[in-house]
């Protein structure tokens, strides 16, 4: 795998902070880089961090976790990111603290190498002008494909902020209520995939159904549907659209056939919920997949 075109992840990392006391390592384009890193892909992840403990501990398992601390930025004015999850019937919901480190993610003003592979961002970073502006720099340069994973996270993040950051998009993945708001009044779920494709003139979109499975539609008008093929203990449910879009970044990085991506996706997602949080620290539970897949 190492000797193909990087993924290039841009966005926040930080600490998710459950109502029974434990916090998690969190941030969707950090969950993403980490799943990958276990995968053996050796993402480029691009962020920012503060000089604080939770800033340590986050460059320290990064190490521990082998992934590259090259475009790890620290912060001497801000903190590291946090977010307080709260559970209600069985989804989460996010109180995301404002003007943090990944808010601040700085232009690459002296990398101006092109880049290729795929440069993957979601939409939660890009609530601050600076992080806009470092991956607006980076698009700038890069010359291969790009993934947007979008979170809805108001009022950061609403249909009417996120809709230009799609223009320059070869993939979008979101979920169906996400869906809904960027694609209002059609129909069916079909109808609303097609006219976001067409608009942003995909390669394919991505839709995530919950515990439904999941969906992709494809320039060529095909549509692709997946359903969980086994049901699991659910601990809880922060996280699992990030291990989908890693999954679907490392299928689309393999050359995959897109209907074997959405499989292998929807069956990684649909362990990651038996897990607290979103980051799983053991190598063993990759390994089934690893063996199977590789």
């Amino acid at each position: 795998m190492h000797n193909k075109s990087a993924i290039h992840v841009f966005g926040e990392v930080l600490f998710d902070h459950f109502p029974d006391g434990t916090r998690v390592l969190g941030g969707a384009p950090f969950n993403v880089a980490w799943h990958l890193q276990a995968f053996g892909a050796a993402p480029d992840f691009i962020s920012r961090i503060g000089l604080d403990p939770s800033g340590h501990e986050i460059a320290a398992l990064m190490q521990g976790w082998g992934m590259s601390r090259d475009r790890l930025q620290i912060d001497h004015e801000h903190a590291t990111g946090s977010v307080t999850v709260n559970i209600h019937d069985g989804e989460p919901h996010y109180d995301i603290v404002a003007d943090c480190a990944y808010d601040f993610i700085q232009s690459p003003v002296s990398d101006t190498a092109s880049t290729q592979g795929i440069l993957y961002h979601g939409s939660l970073a890009l609530r601050n002008p600076v992080s806009s502006a470092a991956l607006k720099a980076i698009k700038s340069h890069h010359l291969g494909k790009i993934f947007v994973d979008i979170n809805l996270r108001p009022p950061w993040c609403t249909a009417a902020t996120i809709s230009p950051l799609l223009c320059d998009a070869d993939w979008i993945k979101l979920n169906e209520a996400e869906l809904t708001q960027l694609c209002p009044g059609k129909p069916n779920l079909e109808s609303a995939m097609q006219a976001v494709s067409e608009q942003f003139n995909l390669e394919a979109l991505f839709v995530t159904l919950g515990d439904q499975g999941a969906v992709a539609y494809t320039r060529d008008g095909d549509l692709i549907t997946v359903k969980p093929s086994t049901q699991v203990q659910v601990v809880d449910t922060v996280g699992a659209g990030d291990a989908f879009a890693a999954i679907l970044l490392l299928g689309l990085h393999e050359s995959w056939p897109l209907a074997t991506t959405l499989q292998r996706a929807q069956a990684f997602a649909g362990t990651i919920v038996g897990n607290r949080g979103a980051t799983v620290h053991d190598m063993l539970f990759y390994q089934t997949f690893i063996t199977e897949w590789f």
